[in-house]
């Protein structure tokens, strides 16, 4: 496949959601969801265009640069096995929520009820747009970009209801978020003084001690963005947002940004200071810990899950700071738990939208008999508790498995490995039997007054809630092909 075809359609890729968001602020409100969709499936196509072209060129990487001033590489794309597979789910679940969001803005949700407006489509599509960017670039520079972008579509998608409660709350996500930015502005700094360009594939031409100051800023930009302990404040109060932004923004996309950036500089360093990997582990431990602890007293199923997220999260920083010690199985374990967990989380995030749209709450007390009024969120609420947890056959098993293999495999030359991999393991155990317990308390028996008079749940949501389902069983799948 031509370059030249290639780079024009990774463009359209990512600038078309901007255009589309654009066109949306002069149309009616009627005509922005419908073309909310179409411009999230166009970048869709285009993102599995390039996975295409990429799997049919025998899966060669390609890199090239878009804007060079003299000799620095200001503005590139790469396309490889770990950007074309990360930014084909961050964009598809795009499409997925915009579908979704077209029956949830309704004025039959019995929580908020409410007519989505031009401005909740064009951030989200301004959000997907971004998403794309990020995945696809090949310079520090461009990540920082899209970075900031996607801080400031969360600000203003987290207090879209225009509560005093929701504009606090993207307020504390944006000075959070921006705050943890500064390492990545740092970060792109050092490495442009000491090699003259922001291209990532410089960095493996630092020496250790600029290897560990360009990693501890990427680090500490990433720990804000993916919301790990002690930045991980904004996430719980970010539930605030219409639940499908709580599922696309802080479950699928926006918080993967950190663990992302993070994956790409590994892969771009070569030889990574080990004293980043001890850091990742120890810090992915103590989130892991606390994430664990915090959303044990919780009843709102969204707080649960946002909890649950930060948990989530550290195991993908705690994969990928494995990875550091030469185990490329932690490698791609951390990449394909990036992919699986979007999808389950998401499905997970959306259960909980369709439990709130129709039943007019979300707190887990009042939920009950939900299989024999509604099955699919039935259904949909077992797979998704299932795959999170990491039970077989869902796709979670497949990222936690590989992880645990390499962590207790590199635990042999490395011991102090051993009594943190042993907590992970607690944790894993732990977080399965809350969520049976929930899953008893809330899917079988007899349906509670919220839940016998439940309205039906538009087809949009539930054909969503469908492929959710159906990925959070395949995804692996897809990842291992992908990925070997």
């Amino acid at each position: 496949m031509e370059t030249f075809a290639i780079e024009n359609v990774a463009l359209a890729t990512i600038l078309l959601p901007f255009f589309g968001a654009l066109l949306i602020a002069f149309m009616p409100p009627r005509q922005a969801k419908i073309l909310c969709s179409l411009f999230a499936l166009l970048a869709t196509l285009g993102m599995g265009w390039l996975a295409c072209a990429y799997f049919n060129s025998g899966k060669t990487d390609v890199t090239f640069t878009l804007y060079r001033y003299g000799q620095t590489e200001i503005f590139g794309f790469i396309l490889d096995r770990i950007s074309l597979l990360i930014g084909f789910a961050v964009v598809s679940l795009g499409l997925l929520v915009s579908i979704y969001s077209c029956g949830y803005l309704t004025l039959g949700n019995r929580e908020h009820p409410h007519e989505g407006t031009n401005r909740y489509y064009a951030f989200l599509l301004v959000f997907i747009g971004a998403m794309a960017g990020l995945t696809l670039s090949s310079t520090i520079l461009g990540q920082l970009l899209f970075f900031e972008i996607t801080g400031g579509c969360s600000w203003a998608l987290i207090g879209y209801y225009q509560t005093p409660k929701s504009l606090r709350s993207a307020m504390k996500a944006l000075l959070v978020t921006h705050v943890a930015s500064i390492g990545l502005y740092l970060a792109a700094a050092y490495l442009f003084v000491n090699t003259g360009t922001f291209a990532l594939s410089a960095l493996s031409q630092l020496d250790e001690t600029g290897k560990i100051v360009v990693f501890s800023g990427i680090l500490f930009a990433a720990w804000g963005k993916s919301a790990q302990f002690p930045l991980h404040v904004w996430l719980p109060d970010a539930m605030e947002a219409p639940t499908p932004v709580s599922s696309y923004l802080h479950a699928a996309s926006m918080v993967k940004v950190g663990v992302y950036i993070f994956a790409r500089a590994i892969l771009s360093a070569g030889e990574v200071p080990h004293v980043i990997g001890v850091v990742g582990i120890v810090m992915a431990t103590i989130t892991l810990v606390y994430g664990f602890l915090m959303y044990l007293p919780q009843k709102d199923m969204k707080r649960l899950l946002a909890y649950s997220t930060i948990t989530q999260l550290s195991y993908i920083f705690f994969a990928l700071s494995l990875s550091i010690f030469g185990s490329r199985m932690a490698f791609d374990a951390g990449i394909a738990y990036i992919f699986n967990h979007a999808f389950a989380k998401s499905l997970f995030f959306l259960v909980a939208g369709a439990l709130s749209y129709s039943c007019g709450t979300r707190m887990l007390p009042k939920l009950k008999g939900i299989m024999r009024k509604m099955p699919l969120l039935g259904v949909g609420f077992c797979v998704a508790a299932l795959a999170i947890t990491g039970v077989p056959p869902f796709n979670g098993f497949f990222s936690k498995f590989p992880l645990f293999a390499a962590g207790f495999a590199l635990s042999r030359e490395q011991v102090w490995l051993l009594p943190l991999l042993i907590i992970t393991l607690i944790e894993s155990v732990g977080s399965f039997a809350w969520f049976l317990y929930w899953f008893g308390r809330t899917v079988p028996g007899e349906p509670s007054e919220e839940v016998a008079t439940a309205t039906p749940v538009p087809r949009s949501m539930q054909a969503v809630l469908l492929v959710l389902i159906g990925m959070s069983l395949f995804s692996s799948v897809i990842a291992a092909l992908w990925l070997k």
